[in-house]
């Protein structure tokens, strides 16, 4: 390696060009310039058989069942409970064996670059996928969890082929017609929902900017309708729109002191 400059060392690992020999002729170069690279180039390999071993703890509840005879596992989650306007929304996804997306996470623990692509690989390389979608309107009526139980039936629904079992992020659905198992933090234990997650959160957020683009004082861009002091401060001045839960304190509180002042 001495012959090599150190521009040229550093082409070599961006190329990802280090075999097991380069790397021991790089750690015996005493150039402080190739030891610096070594280092950042070693950091970058711990950093990377983390996120394997990350996806692999992650692919544990999916191997599991596999070993049991099962063989389309979907995951399940959902976005948009806690918001005080727009949509709950849940998606379903069926994952290959030989799915790997190093980095796959609950879809919080992501930014929104990192969300987004991750969202098209996921559509292009699964099996199947589906996005069960439940307005406002329909969560006053029958109360947040019982329309998040039924954004995940109608996503499950849209499966082909039909999952036979089904893993969810903590909302047990008995009246599912497949086997299931519902974890705590599901989203952070399981790559089928993880997935279903980053796919649930990136089209509620779509739906948000489009509601946005009709009533940009919200800023439902920003706070995809959770109540932020600026979301609150709309909410106060101008009152709620068709698209608020109204069954929900802070909206059910603003309507009242509107109507008070009457």
């Amino acid at each position: 390696m001495q012959d090599k400059t150190i521009a040229e060392i550093k082409q070599l690992i961006k190329e990802e060009m280090i075999t097991d020999s380069t790397l021991k002729l790089l750690k015996n170069d005493k150039r402080k310039g190739v030891q610096q690279l070594l280092k950042v180039y070693e950091k970058k390999q711990l950093q990377h058989q983390q996120l394997i071993t990350q996806f692999q703890q992650m692919s544990v509840y999916e191997k599991r069942y596999q070993q049991l005879g099962y063989q389309h596992i979907a995951g399940i989650d959902e976005a948009g409970r806690g918001p005080l306007a727009g949509p709950v929304v849940a998606a379903a996804v069926i994952l290959p064996p030989s799915f790997e997306l190093l980095g796959l996470n609950d879809s919080k623990q992501l930014n929104e670059q990192t969300r987004l692509r991750f969202f098209h690989i996921i559509k292009e390389h699964a099996i199947s996928y589906g996005v069960g979608i439940v307005d406002n309107e329909q969560i006053d009526r029958i109360n947040i969890y019982e329309a998040t139980k039924n954004a995940m039936l109608l996503a499950m629904e849209q499966l082909s082929p039909t999952p036979d079992f089904v893993l969810i992020d903590a909302v047990p659905l008995h009246n599912s017609k497949y086997p299931f198992m519902a974890m705590d933090k599901g989203d952070q234990k399981s790559v089928s929902i993880a997935a279903a997650s980053i796919l649930a959160k990136v089209t509620r957020d779509q739906l948000m900017k489009q509601l946005h683009e009709q009533y940009p004082v919200y800023q439902f861009d920003r706070n995809m309708g959770y109540g932020t002091k600026g979301h609150m401060d709309a909410l106060s001045e101008y009152g709620p729109t068709d698209f608020h839960r109204k069954s929900f304190a802070p909206v059910k509180n603003c309507i009242s002191n509107k109507n008070s002042h009457v």
